[in-house]
């Protein structure tokens, strides 16, 4: 990766937002689809970010979807037109969403049904209007969603009759794909969009009409992109992570041809001993839900060895006398982007490889409780 100038006057940790970066990629975004903004829908989880939403309204892309109802208030403020958050919901986040609608009137908030205990809450909700709700379908990662089942179409049809709730359509994620061998990849997902595939067969003979398709992740947005550029029927793919990528992504799916767009900037600030270096680069400062081997790369260094980390620093061992000195600047990219970025309130803006006079917010890592 090429130098990054003016990093002297930037704190470490820091996370940083190559804008360059993220406009290529949301240009290879459109590319996939046959440049139709219409067919994405990307998820905002990974940014949770102002500025990349208007980058994105810039193009013709507004639709989105949201983890969190903070994800979902961000995006109405910016003037996204269509939002989905995408998780079923439940107890006091039903009222919150009721109260976004009544705060933004001019977007259209959506979310999903998965179980009749679901659908009672959402239709029970204080919604002045008739809230659209997608019938979540589980096509095989057993984490939010139904099967394919009679219990499913009997969902759809509560849906249909509930004077407070609207059909909105099917939402898929196949998000336990993530195989990097790219003809595999392609047989799980066939062996998963058929699941789709069948049940809206069934809709059909049952005279059912759907209005819209959300489907699939990052890993297999290609192949769903072919289904929307495809289908007759309206069809939107969700992939999140491409806006900024990752080390992870980047290594197991360079089939996509995204690039990193996010890192994280770490100084050393001690040599424990002639082969280990420490870093100010810990759990605190980048994500370490995986093993350490597998939390940030740095491509300048050559690391013999991921030896601690804590809550403030990472060890790090390399070959006697190549150590980086003592308050030397380190730029990492995150192996996962999107609980890195979380856990910064801010990113340091790099234009033309030049640290600039920006800062991006990253206000929707908070959350919305009322």
């Amino acid at each position: 990766m090429r130098s990054i100038n003016g990093l002297g006057r930037v704190s470490s940790p820091s996370l940083l937002f190559d804008v360059d970066a993220i406009d290529r990629n949301l240009a290879r975004l459109l590319e996939i689809v046959d440049d139709n903004p219409e067919l994405l829908r990307p998820h905002i989880k990974t940014h949770k970010c102002a500025e990349i939403l208007e980058r994105q309204l810039a193009l013709g892309i507004s639709s989105v979807k949201c983890a969190t109802l903070a994800e979902a208030d961000l995006a109405a403020q910016v003037g996204v037109s269509d939002i989905l958050i995408s998780y079923p919901l439940v107890g006091p986040s039903v009222a919150i969403l009721a109260n976004l609608i009544r705060r933004y009137p001019a977007a259209k908030f959506s979310t999903l049904v998965d179980s009749n205990e679901g659908f009672a809450c959402l239709d029970r909700g204080p919604f002045q209007s008739a809230l659209s709700v997608y019938l979540d379908l589980d096509i095989g990662m057993h984490r939010t969603g139904i099967g394919a089942s009679q219990e499913a179409l009997h969902l759809v049809r509560s849906l249909i009759a509930s004077p407070t709730l609207h059909f909105a359509g099917i939402h898929a994620y196949d998000g336990h794909i993530h195989v990097a061998d790219h003809a595999k990849r392609r047989s799980e997902f066939d062996d998963a969009i058929i699941q789709l595939d069948e049940f809206l067969v069934t809709l059909s003979n049952e005279g059912i009409d759907v209005p819209l398709t959300i489907s699939g992740g990052t890993p297999t947005f290609a192949f769903h992109a072919e289904r929307a550029m495809n289908s007759a029927a309206p069809w939107q793919c969700s992939p999140g992570t491409p806006v900024l990528w990752d080390a992870g992504y980047g290594e197991h799916y360079p089939d996509l041809q995204f690039e990193s767009a996010a890192f994280l900037l770490a100084r050393v600030v001690s040599h424990p001993t002639s082969e280990l270096a420490c870093l100010d680069l810990g759990h605190k400062a980048v994500s370490a839900e995986n093993p350490i081997i597998n939390r940030v790369r740095f491509p300048e260094l050559e690391i013999l060895e991921f030896v601690s980390q804590s809550e403030e620093h990472l060890v790090i061992r390399t070959a006697t006398g190549s150590q980086p000195p003592i308050g030397a600047e380190v730029i990492g990219i995150p192996y996962h982007v999107c609980p890195s970025v979380a856990l910064y309130d801010e990113a340091r803006v790099i234009r033309n490889h030049q640290i600039a006079d920006e800062i991006w917010k990253i206000p929707a890592r908070s959350r919305l409780s009322g």
